[in-house]
């Protein structure tokens, strides 16, 4: 809603009782600024000069209505001091009110209220201090506008040097205060939205009716994140077998995670269609391709379809590192073969990805990771990890009783340790275990 205010009219001959005359953009360079926003045409009030904390003048214009306030209101003013008396401004916002404007009846509309000023100001100059300006005998009205919005009253009569330069500085700090704190509520309120919402992004495994135990975690490499360009999923098909999947999406921004995303729940839209193997991956490929921000983005991939007896699996592997299997009869885990893989989506078109069959066993282990947890430094040099040392670790954790939730919670951690602080790369692992 807008309230007409008066046009500019000409200063009165008497310059002496007006406001400071500009001063030079010399004197201008930091310090205070103030917008005086004040129809006086009694020459009442005047304005002293003043110093900053800083020893500086305090830069003051004036201006005798909004449309004024509004053309002076630049991103070096620091403070308004608005005259709440303004009577052009209330005046012509009373007759616009009667005249059927916006809440008025057109003659016999209830007046307008007496603070619509300062709140214009206030939406004018959301991110400016207002300290408001009126009489001694108006201490109601002076209150009302520190509830409306305004950072401090000041009275008429108190328009001396120090009180006024004291209030400046105080109404920019408060000013400044309220804006941070209201920064730092809104950055919350959106850091819970979006965690809200990146766990509600995160799978839920769907294993009723197997035998097999499930466990996982999840790092992502983007600070504050929940996240990330890596993804994985299980479920468990009607005819009892159990597909797992886990890949990871080129990059780490967000653009990278909701593409991850995107491909996890077509996987298990495509395999709960019946899909599996190279049909599937096939499908995910296109849908990469759509998906996708450029032709550069691609994406790594292992899944592994289990048999409902739990004894093999076939695996398929899209330029991914290959799971580790453990056995009770193995001294050491086994890193599965790599020979039998293909290129990772998005690179190829019309390519194949075979099947690698697998022989598990009664009892067995099998992690599946993404490069997050191979690509880490040993110590200072520019060692990494990589998949043996990944799976020498993950033996003598094994070697230790670890087993299920806290071996990966071993395993991450102790990846991070020898990185020397958080891993750079997204994280995804995922365990199941029969017998």
């Amino acid at each position: 809603m807008s309230v007409p205010v008066p046009g500019p009219r000409a200063a009165p001959p008497d310059e002496a009782r007006t406001l400071p005359r500009p001063r030079t953009a010399a004197q201008f360079d930091g310090g205070l600024s103030l917008l005086v926003i004040e129809d006086d045409p009694a020459g009442v009030l005047t304005v002293p000069e003043m110093l900053d904390a800083s020893g500086k003048p305090v830069r003051i214009r004036t201006a005798r209505n909004l449309t004024e306030a509004e053309r002076l209101l630049t991103d070096d003013v620091h403070c308004i001091l608005l005259d709440l008396a303004l009577p052009g401004a209330c005046r012509e916002a009373g007759d616009w009110y009667a005249d059927g404007g916006e809440g008025g009846d057109g003659g016999d509309g209830p007046a307008p209220d007496s603070l619509e000023t300062l709140r214009q100001v206030l939406r004018l100059a959301p991110r400016h201090a207002v300290l408001a300006l009126t009489a001694e005998t108006d201490v109601e009205r002076a209150t009302e506008a520190v509830r409306v919005g305004a950072q401090d009253y000041l009275f008429r009569d108190e328009l001396d040097e120090r009180v006024l330069s004291r209030a400046i500085r105080y109404a920019v700090e408060r000013k400044r205060a309220d804006v941070a704190q209201r920064q730092l509520s809104e950055s919350r309120l959106r850091a819970q939205e979006n965690a809200r919402l990146e766990r509600g992004l995160l799978p839920t495994p769907l294993l009723d009716g197997s035998d097999l135990r499930f466990a996982a975690r999840y790092r992502p490499g983007r600070s504050r994140a929940l996240l990330g360009g890596d993804f994985y999923d299980t479920v468990r098909t009607p005819d009892g077998t159990v597909h797992a999947m886990i890949g990871d999406v080129c990059g780490h921004g967000p653009d990278e995670a909701a593409l991850g995303v995107e491909l996890r729940i077509a996987w298990r839209a495509l395999t709960f269609a019946g899909l599996s193997g190279d049909e599937l991956l096939s499908t995910l490929q296109r849908v990469l391709e759509h998906e996708r921000a450029n032709e550069e983005i691609f994406a790594t991939l292992c899944t592994m379809d289990i048999a409902p007896d739990g004894g093999s699996a076939g695996m398929f592997l899209a330029g991914h590192p290959t799971p580790l299997l453990v056995r009770p009869d193995q001294r050491l885990p086994l890193l599965l073969p790599y020979e039998d893989g293909g290129p990772a989506l998005g690179l190829l078109p019309e390519t194949r990805w075979p099947r690698h069959d697998l022989e598990l066993g009664p009892e067995w282990s099998l992690l599946m990771y993404t490069d997050g947890l191979i690509e880490g430094r040993v110590g200072a040099g520019t060692q990494r990890l990589g998949q043996e040392g990944m799976a020498e670790l993950i033996g003598r954790q094994l070697g230790e009783g670890l087993r299920g939730e806290k071996l990966l919670d071993a395993a991450v951690t102790e990846v991070r340790d020898l990185n020397g602080g958080e891993l750079t790369d997204d994280v995804a692992v995922l365990l199941l275990d029969r017998g």
